[in-house]
C-alpha cells in the first residue's frame, strides 16, 4: 500500500459541535482527493459510510478502509481521523450515547441491510439533517433497530500480525493483480500451505482468496471513480478476462461496474 502519509494533504476541518441538535442526527458532505481531518474525539457514537469511492479511517489506532454497502461504526468518545485518497461521496449518522447500548462497544465495520440502505437513501434524497416528523422519527427507529442486528466484522480489509502473513499482504497490496496460489506463496515463505491457512483465519477470519478478492474490490473501486476503463480495471487486477471481473463486482456490489459508475448506491 502506498505511504498515504507522504502524499499531499488538504486538511479540513468539520463544524465544531458541543452537542447533538437530536438524537439521531445525519450529514451529506463530499470529500475530494487528498482531504483529511484530524484526529478527533466526540461525546457520541458515529455511523460513518460512503455512497461513492472507498472511506479510510483511523480509529484508535487502526486502520478501516471501507466501500460502499459497509459502514465504520465508531463507539462514543474513541479518537478517530481520516483521510480521502481519491473523492468520497460521505455520509454519517451520529447517536446520541444513551441510543448506543445495543451497538458495539468496539471500532468496527458494519454491512449495511438493503431495509437499511433503503431509509439511508430516503433521507439523504429530502436531505433530512434531524428527523422532525413523527414518520421520519419512526424510520429513524427502524434505523436504529437495523443497526443493532448488522453484521459486524472486525475490519472489511483486516492487517495481519505475524511477520510472514504480513509480507504476503504488503506484496498484494503493492500488486493487487499477483495471482499467486495459497501454495505458491507457502513455498515463497518456506512454510506448508496449511500453517498458512491457518494464519489466515486465525488473523483475519478469512481465506487468503476472499482477502485478495476484498482488495481487489476496493481498488476496484477506486480506479471506477478515476474514470478508468472496466477492461484495463479488469487486467490490472489480475483478471483474464473482463467479464470475470463484472462477475467478481457484481456479486461483492450487487451491480455492475458500469452501473455503480452511473449512480449512487446509497
Amino acid at each position: 500500500m502506498p505511504d498515504l502519509r507522504s502524499e499531499p494533504r488538504k486538511p479540513l476541518k468539520w463544524r465544531t459541535v458541543t452537542a447533538l441538535p437530536y438524537p439521531v442526527h445525519f450529514r451529506y458532505a463530499e470529500f475530494g482527493a487528498g482531504t483529511e481531518f484530524a484526529p478527533h474525539r466526540h461525546d457520541w457514537g458515529q455511523l460513518n459510510y460512503v455512497t461513492h469511492g472507498v472511506m479510510q479511517l483511523e480509529v484508535g489506532g487502526r486502520r478501516f478502509l471501507s466501500p460502499p454497502h459497509y459502514a465504520v461504526w465508531i463507539p462514543p468518545g474513541c479518537e478517530h481521523s481520516s483521510y480521502n485518497r481519491h473523492p468520497v461521496v460521505y455520509r454519517a449518522v451520529d447517536l446520541d450515547a444513551g441510543l448506543c447500548g445495543a451497538l458495539p462497544v468496539e471500532p468496527c465495520t458494519l454491512a449495511i441491510s438493503p431495509l437499511l440502505r433503503a431509509i439511508l437513501v430516503d433521507f439523504a434524497e429530502r436531505d433530512v439533517a434531524t428527523p422532525a416528523t413523527e414518520p421520519d422519527r419512526r424510520l429513524a427507529q427502524v434505523l436504529l433497530d437495523q443497526l443493532a442486528g448488522a453484521r459486524c466484522e472486525t475490519r472489511y480489509l483486516p492487517q495481519a500480525e505475524s511477520p510472514a502473513l504480513a509480507a504476503v499482504l504488503d506484496a498484494l497490496q503493492a500488486d493487487p493483480g499477483d495471482n499467486r496460489s495459497l501454495a505458491d506463496w507457502a513455498a515463497t515463505l518456506h512454510t506448508t500451505e496449511r500453517t498458512l491457512a491457518r494464519l489466515c483465519q486465525r488473523e483475519l477470519g478469512m481465506g487468503l482468496g476472499e482477502w485478495r478478492q476484498r482488495l481487489r474490490f476496493l481498488r476496484a473501486v477506486e480506479a471506477l471513480g478515476l474514470g478508468q476503463s472496466v477492461q484495463a480495471i479488469a487486467f490490472d487486477l489480475g483478471y483474464g478476462t473482463a467479464s470475470a471481473f463484472i462477475a467478481m463486482f457484481q456479486r461483492l456490489a450487487g451491480m455492475t461496474p458500469e452501473q455503480y459508475r452511473r449512480r449512487s448506491v446509497l
